[in-house]
């Protein structure tokens, strides 16, 4: 079978260039990123953080501090920004809750009535509000404290997921129609344990601001290259894909690989998120796609386990376990199929709670059997993360096409 060439783009949440240094001062203890720091993750790091990266950077890969040309530091900006759209625009959090009209008008249209309306962390709002909603059905409305949107959480055995999604939908759409600027109505599916804990699912549904242009993705899908979302990737940059892969349960990791979650109680994701881009890459070359593949991969558990929470150990184990599980990213790779790593946004860490950031975010390029000239494909070349997008387009010789999506709102 003729080789056909594969992209991944992985986005590693919220670990913005000042994040990952914030972290590294905030922890004396040894961190271990071999992998990361083959790749030139060191070299992009200020001076005085270079020496906690080792080993020394093996020069195939092209590694640079890139900035976020769109306005606001949101995850569904920085991924939309990867894939060609800059939005110049700024949406405002929602401190004091959302308008009562919009609400009372959403529990007419859903048939249920809602409760809490307050600014709140994930988890935390859950937690206050669990007991309440279990035993009325309301689903618990809050406003996130680092996106412009409203957040719906519900126990999947109180409201069935299909009406949850349903839900989102009702509000985002009633949304639009109010002229309220957010970017995204999410339903917060949740369960709980037989310990009685409570675990978000994968099961989230996002209702979002639509694109309104062309993005790499669609250019990819003109042009019959197979087009893939690994994670929540979909959600954020949402137009069509060949194929969507969102694994939840235990039963879909491979032994062989060793995932192993770094949460003690298990609520992390990526382990299904980087079984699911083995899997990705494994079809890629073993299915006749002719003009090859583009996976397009998020690890959200820097951003939604360790982020919001502050917590720096977590972070960085989390990141520990994404570097160690690399090989088996790059052990699929064939000679001239290209490895994109980056961040979406970085994390502020304040008193109360974990902020969204815009920072210097890293753009590591890497492809199989090449050096850090990556095969002649060229960097530097298209404003912020764009030219993360505009990379992945002359693998696949789409240079022009993409470069024509490239303008503001």
């Amino acid at each position: 079978m003729k080789k056909s060439p594969v992209a991944l783009l992985l986005v590693i949440d919220a670990v913005g260039l000042s994040t990952l240094e914030y972290l590294l001062s905030k922890y004396p203890g040894k961190v271990k990123l071999p992998n990361l720091s083959k790749l030139g993750l060191g070299d992009i790091a200020l001076a005085p953080f270079r020496d906690r990266f080792a080993p020394a950077s093996t020069g195939k890969a092209y590694a640079a501090r890139v900035n976020q040309v769109s306005a606001t530091a949101d995850s569904l900006v920085g991924h939309r920004e990867m894939m060609g759209v800059l939005d110049d625009r700024t949406y405002d959090l929602f401190p004091d809750g959302f308008d009562k009209k919009y609400l009372a008008e959403l529990e007419k249209r859903i048939g249920r009535k809602t409760f809490f309306n307050k600014m709140a962390a994930g988890m935390e709002a859950i937690e206050l509000n669990a007991a309440e909603h279990e035993r009325t059905g309301r689903p618990i409305a809050y406003a996130s404290k680092c996106d412009p949107l409203i957040q719906l959480a519900m126990n999947e055995a109180v409201i069935p997921v299909p009406e949850q999604h349903k839900i989102a939908d009702v509000a985002f759409a009633l949304a639009m129609e109010l002229g309220i600027p957010i970017t995204r109505a999410i339903a917060r599916s949740y369960v709980k344990n037989a310990q009685g804990e409570i675990i978000r699912t994968s099961n989230r549904h996002d209702a979002v601001l639509p694109i309104g242009q062309k993005t790499l993705v669609d250019v990819l899908n003109e042009n019959a290259v197979w087009t893939v979302a690994v994670g929540k990737t979909s959600d954020l940059v949402n137009t069509t894909y060949r194929a969507k892969i969102k694994l939840n349960h235990e039963v879909y990791l491979d032994p062989e690989l060793g995932l192993r979650f770094v949460h003690a109680k298990k609520k992390d994701t990526n382990p299904f998120s980087i079984q699911g881009t083995v899997n990705a890459l494994r079809a890629a070359h073993t299915v006749y796609r002719p003009k090859g593949t583009f996976i397009f991969t998020n690890l959200v558990d820097t951003d939604s386990v360790y982020g919001h929470t502050r917590d720096i150990e977590g972070a960085l184990k989390s990141l520990e376990e994404i570097d160690r599980t690399l090989p088996l990213l790059t052990g699929e790779l064939e000679k001239g199929d290209l490895l994109a790593i980056t961040a979406d946004h970085g994390m502020l860490h304040r008193e109360d709670y974990g902020y969204h950031n815009n920072e210097p975010l890293p753009f590591i390029a890497y492809r199989q059997g090449f050096d850090k000239k990556l095969g002649g494909l060229k960097t530097g070349v298209c404003p912020g993360l764009t030219d993360i997008g505009n990379v992945v387009a002359q693998l696949f010789g789409l240079e022009k096409q993409y470069k024509a999506l490239i303008k503001k709102h």
